[in-house]
């Protein structure tokens, strides 16, 4: 089977190869810890910017991806978008994107997204829905965080995917930074792939994907980012899906089925004493949703773009 952490190091080589240049051309820093492992620091203590953003995304969905970004509007309003496909959108968005692996070391914090995922089987139930585990020298992974983390951290990660600590990759971007914005974004289409199996639909009869999403602006304070990510997705984010065989649980992937639907996030998230618990979890859900049944030929289209929310969360209604 393919090698997802593989693909990944083919991505990140790219950047190494760059040598000295990846400064000016990513905006980011690359170093090495006294284990051998590399830090590649998309935005914590560098600017970052767009080009970082569409390597970060695709590394998080394990190379299976094509990502771009464009300029459209919402209202008049010029804003950035993602785009982004995949043939393996299973694998692509739920053993590799999703933020399923919690990083804690000592004082450390950081959810951790990326194909090491696949190593580590963070969790090990993603693994046996998709029935697939990764056999790879290097362990890839990125990390969201305002910290880079250091040598135990590595020998953790290290230690959890069976790989010395000087094939460890790690790459790191805040919330609140344009990498950020971007890869969050970027996660419009495992958004619906984590909907649809929450629903109880077989994910692996997902044939191919394709996403649009607009980028937030980047926020100062790492809480309303995350409110201004979120509603990217939840009230703009845009999917196009390919099954083979549609079921009517489905009908509920849009975002606009949930009760707390129809406020910007950081506000629900502050009613609910910011806890993710008491947040009703049919909200974590694309907008708009289009899918074609192979088998039928038929499409079927679920939920609406609010623009009113969008632009209210940006600070620009």
């Amino acid at each position: 089977m393919v090698s997802v952490n593989e693909l990944a190091f083919s991505l990140i080589e790219e950047i190494l190869d760059y040598e000295e240049d990846y400064e000016e051309e990513y905006r980011i820093n690359v170093e090495t810890l006294d284990n051998g492992a590399t830090i590649i620091d998309c935005g914590v203590n560098v600017p970052g910017g767009y080009t970082a953003g569409i390597l970060y995304t695709q590394v998080c969905m394990g190379g299976l991806a094509d990502v771009d970004v464009y300029l459209d509007t919402v209202k008049n309003i010029p804003l950035t978008f993602i785009k982004e496909y995949t043939d393996h959108p299973a694998l692509a968005c739920l053993g590799c994107q999703k933020a399923g692996w919690q990083i804690k070391v000592g004082d450390y914090f950081a959810m951790g997204s990326g194909p090491a995922r696949a190593l580590a089987l963070k969790p090990k139930k993603t693994y046996e829905l998709l029935d697939y585990e990764d056999d790879a020298e290097y362990a890839i992974i990125a990390l969201e965080s305002d910290r880079l983390p250091d040598e135990k951290v590595v020998e953790y990660i290290a230690k959890e995917c069976d790989v010395e600590p000087e094939d460890v990759y790690v790459l790191v971007a805040p919330t609140a930074s344009i990498v950020g914005s971007v890869q969050i974004s970027g996660r419009i289409i495992e958004m619906a792939l984590y909907r649809m199996a929450e629903l109880g639909y077989d994910v692996n009869r997902t044939l191919s994907a394709t996403g649009r999403c607009p980028i937030a602006p980047v926020l100062g304070d790492n809480l309303k980012a995350m409110g201004a990510t979120n509603d990217s997705l939840l009230y703009y984010g845009s999917v196009y899906l390919t099954v083979d065989g549609y079921s009517e649980e489905l009908d509920a992937i849009a975002s606009c089925e949930s009760s707390d639907y129809g406020r910007p996030f950081y506000e629900i998230f502050k009613d609910a004493d910011y806890d993710f618990y008491k947040i009703d979890p049919k909200l974590f859900a694309p907008a708009h949703v289009a899918i074609t049944d192979m088998r039928t030929g038929k499409t079927r289209v679920h939920g609406k773009l609010n623009a009113d929310v969008l632009l209210q969360s940006y600070d620009l209604s």
